[in-house]
């Protein structure tokens, strides 16, 4: 990476194309969906419910946790780019348009299969029920990655929902290495604590080799370390990487780099959607990552642009407010923007 690197952000996670419906008690009954419900389909399924539930779609875009975090970063102000991949149909040309709408440049890799998609169906009473078919996204390989952009960017941003097949495998750990070869910063999205538990040993040794940055909620992080408190996760994880960050709901979130510790406060606000809110703190840090700007300051502009997403519903934000955002980078408070 060179001090005119192109790109903040070079993401990678699963491509799903979010697909928002209205739908009443019975279609979820016919359907054989439980309400509320957050599930993994197979291909079959996915083409039984999506042709159910397109006279009731209400919103549709390009999503999945990294593609959020991307979106986010390019909001902030900084510059991203996106590797997946998608087939060759409809969702994988719109998932496409969507990533550049945005400002995020899209580098996937199309082959056959069908692209993947995030069913998020709305009853009457606002519960969310969440169907995931991860589709053409699994089959992320080696040969998918732009390492021209890679090598022309700040930091490489993965999340754990990668670390899932052989071949997605490969194509992270090929990423890793060109970074950490290139000068490239190394961030790791722990994502959830089924990747943790599934994928713990694993996780821990591209922690202790590849990564620099690493972020994960307090469940997240203790499983991963063994710890039995947030704060001895976080100092754990410090050991290993040059920053840490932890985040813990509504107690706001913790960032540490050597054996210096920040304790972010929470950005309050009336909660209406929680979904999304990591990937955008995770945006934040990465904003404030790649411009310089220290760890207390970048911990602010995370929770304050988290909470933004915590106030609407849905993953991802249209816009922000950009005189919030110059305050917080001038070193203003939470409660003063």
């Amino acid at each position: 990476m060179t001090d005119g690197a192109r790109f903040d952000v070079f993401g990678m996670c699963n491509a799903l194309y979010d697909i928002q419906a209205e739908v009443h008690d019975e279609v979820l009954a016919e359907l054989g969906l439980e309400k509320g419900a957050m599930m993994l389909l197979e291909e079959a399924q996915q083409r039984e419910i999506v042709p159910r539930i397109y006279t009731h779609i209400v919103n549709t875009e390009s999503g999945g946790s990294g593609a959020n975090t991307m979106f986010g970063v390019a909001l902030l102000g900084g510059t991203a780019c996106y590797t997946s991949a998608v087939g060759p149909d409809e969702h994988g040309a719109l998932y496409r348009d969507g990533l550049a709408s945005k400002g995020v440049k899209p580098n996937l890799g199309t082959a056959d299969g069908v692209t993947g998609v995030s069913l998020i169906l709305v009853t009457p009473d606002a519960q969310r029920t969440m169907c995931t078919f991860l589709g053409r996204s699994r089959e992320l390989t080696e040969a998918d990655l732009d390492l021209t952009d890679l090598r022309a960017s700040k930091y490489l941003y993965v999340t754990s929902y990668l670390w899932d097949t052989p071949n997605q495998k490969a194509a992270v750990l090929r990423a890793m290495r060109e970074a950490n070869a290139s000068g490239v910063k190394v961030a790791l999205s722990l994502s959830d604590p089924f990747c943790v538990h599934r994928h713990g040993d694993e996780l821990r040794q591209l922690l202790q080799e590849h990564v620099d940055v690493i972020l994960g909620n307090g469940q997240e992080a203790m499983a991963l370390t063994g710890a039995g408190h947030p704060y001895d996760a976080l100092r754990e994880l410090s050991r290993h990487a040059e920053v840490a960050v932890v985040t813990l709901d509504e107690h706001g979130a913790l960032i540490r780099r050597g054996d210096t510790t920040h304790e972010i406060p929470r950005y309050r606000v009336t909660a209406v959607d929680t979904t999304g809110a990591g990937d955008m703190f995770a945006a934040g840090i990465l904003f404030g990552l790649t411009q310089g700007l220290p760890l207390d300051v970048t911990g602010r502009i995370s929770s304050y642009a988290a909470a933004q997403v915590v106030a609407k519903m849905g993953p991802r934000l249209e816009c922000i407010d950009t005189d919030a955002i110059s305050r917080l980078k001038c070193g203003a408070s939470l409660h003063e923007v």
